[in-house]
């Protein structure tokens, strides 16, 4: 569990900036790295609530606590469970298979890049990212 504090917010499973506004949308950030999530927070936070998980596995228990995220943003190499491991299993689950999932990785192979678009991905962005593109990127596929 991270303990980091950001914005008043602690980042291990909590939202990152609380909701004043609820008809944001909810994004599920799921990196190792926990200043991905800070930075994508920063330029989402007018827009989205953000919550974050280092792993694939406490993003699981969560969404099997009853949370749905209206996208997920997912890294592929991580600890206990690798993104592309995570994707595969809530496209094959019912109660998650229609979750939008933008993959954000340092991966530059094209093979991995298919492979997870065609496991479901809707899609595919490589590390370093422009955070602005990213948010038009995320608008878009919320569409």
């Amino acid at each position: 569990m991270i303990g980091l504090n950001v914005d008043k917010a602690t980042i291990s499973g909590k939202k990152f900036l609380m909701k004043e506004n609820s008809e944001k949308k909810n994004i599920l950030i799921i990196d190792d790295k926990a200043a991905i999530a800070k930075i994508i927070s920063v330029y989402l936070a007018e827009g989205y609530d953000i919550t974050y998980f280092s792993t694939p596995i406490k993003a699981m228990q969560w969404l099997f606590d009853g949370n749905r995220p209206d996208l997920i943003i997912l890294d592929i190499r991580m600890p206990e469970m690798n993104g592309d491991e995570f994707l595969t299993f809530i496209k094959r689950n019912g109660l998650f298979k229609d979750i939008p999932v933008v993959v954000l990785s340092g991966e530059e192979s094209s093979d991995i890049r298919i492979k997870m678009l065609e496991a479901g991905a809707d899609d595919f962005i490589l590390k370093p990212f422009n955070p602005m593109e990213l948010k038009i990127r995320i608008r878009k596929v919320l569409k």
